[in-house]
């Protein structure tokens, strides 16, 4: 996957979830830009990230983000790779620990624009981030890393009070469950 392609498979994207139409032609616009998937890009660049399911769908593996301290779906910067399906599959094995996931679509599974807070060295900015559908054994080995305070295989109808309800989640969980 390169920019080129990347863009086509946002032409063509559909969703059914209203809060999520915005989103694509705001994508297309930042993906004009040739410095779109670099981390320096301001107001906001490409990130990917992956909604990682039980081979069931049961379940979706969250890490709660050690620089946030909320619980979110593994994945981060792109650092100028376009290929984003490269980067939800290597953010998730860094901050999982997992090495073997079955791609249950190659393309978008959900798209979404959200605000990062400033931080002492980063102004407040926006990630662009665009997610693919993973599934796992949920019998294997995680890892935790400096990037999370913990990892937690989470029963969908449970995350709701977990995320405070985050929207973002909580469609990706809708989707989920019209995917098996």
């Amino acid at each position: 996957m390169d920019r080129k392609s990347l863009i086509a498979l946002l032409e063509k994207y559909e969703t059914p979830d209203a809060s999520e139409r915005p989103f694509g032609s705001l994508f297309l616009s930042l993906l004009t830009h040739p410095d779109a998937f670099q981390r320096h890009h301001l107001p906001g660049h490409i990130t990917g990230s992956a909604w990682i399911t039980d081979r069931y769908g049961k379940f979706a593996l969250l890490t709660q983000h050690a620089k946030l301290n909320k619980w979110l779906q593994p994945g981060g910067h792109a650092d100028g790779n376009e290929n984003v399906l490269e980067v939800a599959l290597r953010e998730s094995t860094e901050e999982t620990g997992l090495t073997e996931f079955d791609i249950i679509e190659s393309g978008i599974f959900d798209i979404d624009i959200h605000t990062i807070p400033a931080r002492d060295d980063f102004p407040e900015h926006l990630h662009y981030d665009i997610r693919f559908l993973l599934q796992v054994d949920q019998q294997m080995p995680l890892r935790l890393t400096k990037e999370s305070h913990a990892l937690a295989w989470v029963e969908l109808s449970k995350l709701s009070e977990l995320t405070g309800n985050n929207e973002s989640i909580m469609r990706m969980a809708r989707k989920s469950n019209r995917s098996f």
